[in-house]
């Protein structure tokens, strides 16, 4: 089975001026990624506003990543949704489009116990084939749900195509105890980009970074400094990228990549799915100005 790795993108879905989905500049977007020097594509995430599209955009999206990556890098297809109905959809078309995984965020809004959590793992994952890769995803400050390494455990137990989770909470210890799941063959990636080297110094696997699409070359530097274990280039990019990052997500980070992604012509808008909250034109142009000034575009050697 298929892994996560790497700088991991969160790719965000570009929208037209009538709020349909950009195709064109949707796969616009995964050649940028791909030829941007990142490992591997995740459509359909937080990033990708997932919650505000419908069930019927989702599916769009992800056949159109999965088939204009054309087996380039790998695709998981975030499916999580508001429900186990509609979540199992988007899972076996994930499955039927050709895409090499999926990730699947804890249920949202309503307070569950780790049973019942559990419970929903696992009937999502046996609705897809058993060498289908299935990654579990924890956002609490999101989502009010967590995800334990109890839950990991059992389900992992039970379904051998749970192999790994993302946790995006900047939870140093939480991260760890994830990483001992099935006796540390349970692969974790992390969703706060300054944990990035951290988390990949002490046995995780990558980053799901959003960022990443505005300033690809940096991660990809850091993840091949990270590969040759040279430490101290490392802690340069991982210091250079915390600034930048610091930058993208002062106000509406979503928003803000969009912007970017706009300026430099990989799509046609920065419109985001309302109740989003669009940028003003002020705030547009002070991100791209303080952007400018800071060369973002050159890495440190």
């Amino acid at each position: 089975m298929k892994k996560l790795y790497g700088t991991v993108v969160p790719m965000i879905t570009p929208l037209t001026e009538q709020d349909e989905i950009d195709v064109e500049s949707l796969k616009r977007l995964t050649d940028h990624c791909i030829d941007g020097g990142l490992q591997c594509l995740y459509p359909c995430g937080t990033t990708g506003e997932m919650m505000y599209l419908t069930t019927e955009e989702r599916m769009q999206t992800a056949e159109t990543v999965a088939k204009h990556a054309d087996g380039r890098v790998p695709v998981f297809v975030h499916v999580g949704a508001w429900n186990l109905k509609e979540t199992i959809t988007l899972a076996q078309h994930a499955v039927s489009i050709g895409a090499d995984g999926i990730g699947v965020v804890t249920p949202a809004f309503y307070k569950l116990s780790d049973e019942g959590i559990a419970d929903y793992y696992l009937a999502v994952a046996r609705s897809v084939p058993e060498d289908f890769p299935v990654y579990l995803y924890g956002i609490p400050q999101n989502a009010v749900n967590d995800l334990s390494a109890a839950v990991c455990e059992r389900v992992a137990a039970q379904c051998p195509n749970v192999i790994g989770a993302k946790y995006s909470y900047p939870d140093m210890t939480r991260l760890q105890q994830l990483m001992t799941v099935q006796d540390g063959r349970f692969r974790v990636l992390v969703g706060p980009d300054h944990l990035f080297q951290a988390v990949v110094a002490v046995g995780g696997d990558g980053v799901v970074s959003g960022n990443a699409m505005c300033i690809p070359e940096h991660y990809a530097a850091l993840w091949d400094a990270l590969c040759q274990k040279d430490m101290e280039r490392a802690t340069r990019l991982q210091r250079r990228t915390n600034i930048l990052n610091a930058l993208l997500c002062r106000i509406n980070n979503i928003a803000a990549y969009k912007v970017v992604l706009k300026a430099e012509g990989v799509i046609r808008t920065s419109h985001v799915r309302r109740p989003m909250e669009n940028l003003t034109d002020v705030q547009e142009q002070e991100l791209l100005d303080a952007l400018k000034q800071l060369t973002y575009r050159k890495v440190l050697a």
